[in-house]
C-alpha cells in the first residue's frame, strides 16, 4: 500500500492500496471467505490511517493544498453548513484560523460496493481535539467517504463526502 508523500512535488493525493475487490475474492469455504474479508478490511484501514495522517498534517500546515484531496464535486458539511465544489472548499478552508488537530480515535471500514455502484469506497471516522487560533480547544468528530479514482498512472483516494462536527459537552 502506497501513498504519495506530501513532500513530493506531485501532489498530496494518496494512492489506493492494492486491495482486492470483494468480487475478486474467490474462496471455497466460509472460513476462507472470512479471512479474505478480514485482509480486505485490514488493508483498507491501513490506507485510512495513512490518509488521516496526510489530511490533518495538510490541514494544519499546508491548508492551501487541502482541496487536492477532494473530488471536484465533493461536499463538506461543517457543523451543519454545506460547502460543495473545489472553489467553495478552497474559500472555506482559507477563512478558517490556523489549527492544531490531535486525533484520538480512528475507525474505518470498506463500504460494500453494491451500495456505491461498484465504486471502491472506504468510510473513515475520526475524533479528537482541535484548537483554532484565537479560540478554545474543542472536541470534534469527522467522517470521510473516500473513493478510489483512476488516473493515467495510478489510482488515488479522493474525498467524496466530509462531515465535521464539534462535540463539546453541554453545560447543565
Amino acid at each position: 500500500m502506497l501513498f504519495l508523500s506530501q513532500r513530493t512535488q506531485k501532489s498530496e493525493e494518496a494512492l489506493t492500496p492494492q486491495v482486492p475487490r470483494p468480487e475478486q475474492i474467490i474462496s471455497s469455504s466460509p472460513m476462507a471467505m472470512a479471512v479474505d474479508f478480514k485482509m480486505y478490511v485490514d488493508q483498507a484501514c491501513r490506507a485510512a490511517e495513512e490518509f488521516v495522517n496526510i489530511y490533518y498534517e495538510t490541514m494544519d500546515k499546508r491548508r492551501h493544498a487541502l482541496v487536492r484531496l477532494y473530488l471536484d464535486k465533493a461536499t463538506l458539511i461543517w457543523n451543519g453548513n454545506v460547502v460543495t465544489g473545489l472553489e467553495a472548499l478552497a474559500n472555506f478552508f482559507e477563512m478558517l484560523p490556523s489549527s492544531e488537530f490531535q486525533i484520538n480515535m480512528l475507525d474505518c471500514q470498506p463500504v460494500h460496493e453494491q451500495a456505491t455502484q461498484y465504486q471502491t469506497t472506504v468510510l473513515v471516522v475520526t475524533s479528537g481535539v482541535v484548537k483554532f487560533d484565537g479560540n478554545k480547544q474543542h472536541f470534534f468528530n469527522q467522517n470521510f467517504l473516500l473513493t478510489a479514482q483512476s488516473t493515467p498512472n495510478s489510482t488515488v483516494w479522493k474525498i467524496a463526502s466530509d462531515c465535521f462536527r464539534f462535540q463539546d459537552w453541554a453545560s447543565i
